[in-house]
């Protein structure tokens, strides 16, 4: 394998906790451990760019693999080596219980199919984890001949035990000063490569996925859900990559193993791992009807009850599961949230408690070019990275540089915040590197579209409740709204009911006898100098009159329309946008006289609008020769409102009732009156 660019750049800032990707790959797969004990072994051997000292390393490694890990078929081989050889060190999962009828702990290794051995009791005190469902650990597992001439006699023990993680201390400070010699760019794909993952074949929105799979590992008690095709590796990072988190796949979740044991108080799976994904999750369970209940108010608070006892945790939840069908069918016969449980699926409360809810739709279907050959970071030292930036938040950035918009709730907030918080920590590590204007933008979106995608799904449930979804921010005191969408709502053949940027109107063509009418969308932009300049190339001559005529009306009613600006002072450039195969731009004053407004003062016009006027010279709005045409034209392409003069008010009584009550129609009077209904409050 040729060294790029950044395994030279990683290497150099991360000497010693760096490891290849393939070597991995290979040996995840002849040996049956997750992919994170692998990357112990070969971080604690192979940690080098150095091929010949990697491969000294990987006999090291092989051999231990070989050695101390149990494959299927040779359990009692390696029972019979601790028998003959007094001990034997092996590689496994290690669980516990207390066997209350001999007040003792006894403990369980799966791959030797033991349930009985004997562990000390400051073992279990020092590795709680084991009392839940275990984790992988380096074992010295000892057999005593005389206890097993016993009746009911337990010759196995454990003596010695290092659970497979790092534990070193200043991991951070590590972490910290490597980061700096990285752009955010570089380090998000080097993120992305210490996953196993390839970023360069992998498209934007795919390497948000990645990300946004991250964030429950660095944000305490932060709830997610992905759901998308098959294939994707959604469950990958969860069962492979870290010790600190915890797959459960399909099934029952009983509520003592999830949260705590009533009988004797045991702490379930959020206290002791800092992820708990749901694989599968259309096919997961509770024993308990109050199961879901409980982890309503865990997803909500951070905390449930024992008898009077309250407990805290810090545990996210994760909720990974497939569409049988794309996400464009998916929607068209529920809601993007359907393939939950029956308990959940609908439940607006439970959608309410999801922080963020990643598109797995846009990212690929693995194939072996998804993954990588190149360098990456060590699981072991990225996890315990992530689990020590668990502490804190990351908000005070947000003060005075982002403000949220009027559609957010509290509950929306708190969710929103928690994403940008979880991503900072992940591309800025370090609190004390400044967090450039547009990487803080491009976070703050992210985490917008990922916090509205749970609450359109409300919207699908509860329209009443949840009617406005129309999530914005603006960046700055002075800073223009900026609105973000989900994608997977819009269509550049429909018009969105998310209000479009300042400058940018939809409008349509009235037409007349011979030509239909015809949709538009008009965009303006406004910078020093003076005039107007048309983009089109060629300007189609209707469409420059149009321009004239509300550049004109512009200049004559400024004060009215645009308060103490001068539009004199400005340049605007204007561009038409023709969505059908008319592209004439005829009859389009009023829109292009709102559209320069707008970007002058920075306002948008309310989403889901039309705007229908030909303006003359003098500002008088002509007829509309065909207004029921136009309406059905404006119900077919979505629109929910449309803006038409008053004087086509008698023969939109022609309209049929069915359309009627598909678009909400206002009149004006005058442009003034147009431009007062048209702008967002």
């Amino acid at each position: 394998m040729e060294l790029d660019n950044l395994d030279r750049l990683a290497a150099s800032a991360f000497d010693g906790f760096l490891v290849r990707k393939d070597l991995v790959r290979k040996y995840s797969r002849q040996y049956p451990v997750p992919t994170y004990v692998v990357e112990f072994l070969l971080g604690r051997y192979c940690a080098t760019v150095d091929e010949e000292e990697i491969e000294e390393g990987l006999k090291v490694v092989e051999r231990q693999l070989k050695d101390r890990t149990v494959r299927t078929g040779e359990e009692e081989l390696f029972k019979a080596w601790a028998r003959d050889k007094g001990s034997v060190k092996l590689i496994d999962i290690i669980k516990a219980r207390l066997d209350s009828k001999n007040d003792c702990f006894i403990a369980e290794l799966p791959s030797l199919w033991l349930k009985d051995v004997r562990i000390s009791d400051q073992l279990v005190h020092e590795n709680e984890r084991m009392l839940t469902d275990g984790f992988y650990a380096e074992l010295n597992l000892t057999y005593d001949a005389a206890i097993a001439q016993e009746k009911s006699g337990r010759p196995f023990a454990i003596e010695s035990l290092r659970a497979i993680q790092l534990s070193k201390a200043d991991v951070l400070t590590v972490l910290d000063r490597g980061r700096r010699q990285f752009t955010a760019d570089e380090w998000k794909r080097l993120l992305i490569r210490s996953v196993g993952l390839e970023p360069e074949t992998l498209s934007e929105r795919s390497r948000i996925v990645a990300l946004l799979r991250m964030v429950p590992f660095v944000e305490n008690n932060f709830n997610m859900v992905e759901l998308g095709p098959r294939g994707t590796g959604k469950s990958h990072l969860y069962q492979q990559i870290s010790p600190y988190s915890h797959l459960i796949s399909g099934g029952k979740a009983t509520v003592a193993k999830m949260f705590v044991n009533n009988a004797n108080g045991q702490r379930g799976l959020v206290c002791h791992f800092d992820v708990v994904c749901f694989d599968e999750i259309s096919g997961i369970s509770f024993d308990k009807k109050d199961g879901v209940n409980i982890m309503k108010g865990y997803m909500a608070s951070g905390e449930f009850s024992r008898g009077k006892e309250s407990i805290r945790a810090f545990g996210g939840l994760v909720m990974v599961g497939n569409f049988e069908v794309d996400v464009e069918q998916q929607q068209r016969i529920g809601h993007l949230l359907s393939p939950l449980p029956i308990e959940m699926r609908n439940d607006t409360a439970f959608m309410d408690r999801i922080h963020a809810y990643a598109p797995g739709w846009d990212f690929p279907k693995l194939n072996p070019d998804n993954l990588t050959n190149h360098f990456g970071l060590v699981s072991d030292f990225l996890s315990e990275c992530w689990n020590k930036l668990r502490t804190g938040t990351r908000l005070p950035v947000l003060q005075g540089r982002v403000n949220w918009g009027g559609a957010l709730s509290g509950r929306d907030i708190e969710a929103v915040n928690k994403t940008v918080s979880g991503l900072l920590k992940l591309i800025f590590p370090d609190p004390e590197i400044p967090i450039p204007d547009e990487e803080l933008e491009s976070i703050v979106r992210i985490a917008l579209e990922a916090r509205r995608r749970v609450k359109e799904q409300q919207k699908r449930c509860l329209k009443t409740e949840f009617r406005n979804t129309h999530f914005s921010y603006f960046m700055g005191v002075d800073g223009v709204e900026q609105f973000v969408s989900t994608p997977e709502l819009h269509s550049d053949e429909l018009i969105d009911t998310d209000p479009l940027p300042p400058g940018q109107v939809w409008a349509i063509c009235p037409g007349g006898q011979e030509a239909p009418p015809a949709l538009y969308r008009i965009e303006a932009t406004v910078g020093p100098g003076n005039g107007v300049k048309i983009l089109n190339t060629p300007v189609p001559p209707s469409f420059r009159e149009s321009v004239r005529y509300g550049e004109q009306n512009l200049y004559v009613r400024a004060k009215e329309l645009v308060g103490d600006r001068d539009p004199r002072n400005h340049e605007f450039s204007i561009q038409l946008r023709s969505m059908e195969n008319d592209s004439s731009g005829q009859g389009l004053g009023l829109a292009v006289l709102l559209s320069l407004c707008g970007s002058l003062i920075e306002r948008s016009v309310k989403g889901g609008l039309i705007i229908v006027g030909a303006l003359n010279l003098g500002g008088s709005v002509e007829m509309v020769p065909n207004p029921v045409a136009v309406a059905e034209l404006a119900v077919e392409k979505g629109a929910t409102t449309l803006l038409m003069p008053i004087s086509s008010r008698r023969q939109l009584f022609e309209l049929s009732d069915e359309m009627a009550t598909k678009v909400s129609i206002e009149f004006y009077a005058d442009a003034l009156d147009a431009f007062t209904k048209a702008i967002m409050d």
